[in-house]
C-alpha cells in the first residue's frame, strides 16, 4: 500500500496539511496540489508539489497522471474560490480519474450535505439550514458535488465533518451514516481516518459523519 502514489488537493488547508503529514509520515508517496506553494511548509522527498488550479481541467488531469488514488480536503481557501469550486474540481477530478482507470478517491465536506438514508436530529438539521441561509451558493455547491459522486462509477467515500480542529491529539472518534452527533473533530483524527478507508477500502460509495467521541 505505502508503494502507493496519492493525489493530495487542498494539502495547503485546515484539514489537508495534517493528511499530508499523515501520509507521508506512513509512507506514501504523496503529489500534491496547490495554488500557493509558499503557503505548504512541508518539504519530504516523497513530496512532489505541483502549483496550478484545480478549476482547470487540463491541470487537474496533467496532476492525476501517474497516481493511484486521490483524496480533496479542498476548502473556499484564502483568498477565497470561486462559490462552485466543489462541482467545479470534482468534475475534473472524475473525468481525469475515469482517463487513468482510477478508482478509488476520498473527499471531505460539511454536515450540511445530504443524503437519501439521512435522519439528522434537530441539531444538525439547524446546522445545515445555517449554513444555507448564511452561505446559500457553496453550501448548495458541495449537495451538487454529492450528486456528482452518487451518479460515478468510481469508488468514492464523502467523509461529513463538523468543525475541524487544527491539532495533533488523537482521541477516539465516532462515525454514523445518518446524524452528527458531535460538534468537532480533531484534524489528525480526520486523517488517521482517511487512511484507513484507503487501506480499507471502508465506506465505499458512502457519505459517513465522523466526529471526536
Amino acid at each position: 500500500m505505502q508503494d502507493l502514489k496519492i493525489a493530495l488537493i487542498g494539502a495547503t488547508g485546515k484539514a489537508g496539511a495534517y493528511i499530508l503529514k499523515a501520509l507521508l509520515a506512513q509512507k506514501f508517496r504523496v503529489k500534491a496540489l496547490v495554488r500557493n506553494p509558499e503557503k505548504l511548509q512541508i518539504h519530504h522527498p516523497s513530496l512532489e508539489i505541483i502549483t496550478g488550479d484545480v478549476k482547470d481541467a487540463e491541470t487537474v488531469l496533467a496532476f492525476i497522471q501517474g497516481c493511484d488514488m486521490v483524496i480533496s480536503a479542498l476548502g473556499m481557501g484564502q483568498p477565497a474560490s470561486e462559490k462552485t469550486i466543489f462541482t467545479q474540481s470534482t468534475a475534473h477530478i472524475l473525468k481525469a480519474m475515469e482517463a487513468f482507470n482510477l478508482k478509488r478517491y476520498i473527499v471531505i465536506t460539511g454536515i450540511n450535505v445530504d443524503s437519501p438514508a439521512d435522519e439528522k436530529d434537530v441539531k444538525t438539521q439547524f446546522a445545515t439550514k445555517w449554513m444555507y441561509d448564511n452561505y446559500p451558493v457553496s453550501t448548495a455547491d458541495k449537495q451538487k458535488e454529492y450528486d456528482l459522486l452518487t451518479a460515478s462509477d468510481i469508488d468514492w467515500t464523502l467523509i461529513r465533518l463538523p468543525l475541524i480542529m487544527q491539532t495533533d491529539e488523537r482521541t477516539a472518534i465516532e462515525m454514523s451514516l445518518i446524524n452528527c452527533e458531535g460538534g468537532q473533530i480533531n484534524a489528525s483524527n480526520l486523517a488517521e481516518f482517511i487512511i484507513d478507508a484507503l487501506r480499507d477500502a471502508a465506506f465505499v460509495k458512502q457519505a459517513p459523519f465522523i466526529w471526536n467521541s
